[in-house]
């Protein structure tokens, strides 16, 4: 399959959340000729039990495990929306993040999508690389495709509102700076938030806002 028949698995026509699904990867499957994966892990549902109409999931983890474990909600009902948005290394460098192995994991995972039956208003679960904010001092070897998440990547507050959605499930080691920066504010009006490493429970955690600018 072709790029564009890949991301036409993962936003169909007519289903919600799809349209903050973006292109960059699914452009690179064509670009660089990407294959499927071989070393794909069927993973299981651990810190969640059933479907909740009333909460959005976010996987932060990296790139390959937040695909498989994305796939692997769709059968619960939630819909994998990939926001991935680093850009591929120039030939001959040493990228800070792989989407070589981001993209190839949204090829394989989108087998595996295309056989599961999603409503069109199935909840998001969106899916980032928790290597995004890998950051070095410049070398001639090394390519710096690092990126951030910024709230116009995602559905605003109001929206996830609006949709039903008053919790968000944060699967990773922590919220990173970016996403804390955003969620502060989705918290000011309501929106509750809670984190899992994807295999204990969700517990609920507190945002603080920012002082100053984290680096």
């Amino acid at each position: 399959m072709i790029g564009k028949e890949i991301y036409k698995i993962y936003a169909p026509l007519g289903a919600k959340w799809t349209e903050w699904i973006r292109p960059v990867p699914f452009i690179a499957i064509d670009t660089y000729n990407r294959k499927s994966i071989s070393t794909w892990v069927d993973r299981k549902v651990m810190f969640l039990k059933q479907y909740e109409p009333d909460t959005a999931i976010f996987i932060d983890l990296p790139g390959k495990e937040s695909i498989e474990l994305g796939i692997a909600l769709a059968p619960m009902g939630y819909r994998p929306i990939p926001i991935f948005n680093g850009t591929d290394e120039q030939k001959g460098s040493k990228p800070t993040t792989d989407t070589y192995l981001v993209e190839s994991s949204l090829i394989t995972g989108s087998q595996k999508l295309k056989n599961i039956h999603l409503e069109n208003n199935a909840n998001p679960v969106f899916l980032l690389d928790s290597y995004r904010i890998n950051r070095y001092r410049a070398t001639k070897s090394m390519f710096d495709n690092s990126w951030d998440l910024y709230g116009q990547d995602i559905p605003s507050a109001e929206y996830f509102i609006e949709n039903g959605i008053k919790k968000i499930i944060v699967i990773g080691t922590k919220i990173q700076r970016d996403l804390k920066k955003i969620f502060a504010k989705f918290q000011e009006i309501g929106i509750k938030f809670y984190l899992t490493d994807g295999y204990l429970p969700a517990t609920r955690v507190i945002l603080k806002k920012f002082e100053k600018e984290e680096l």
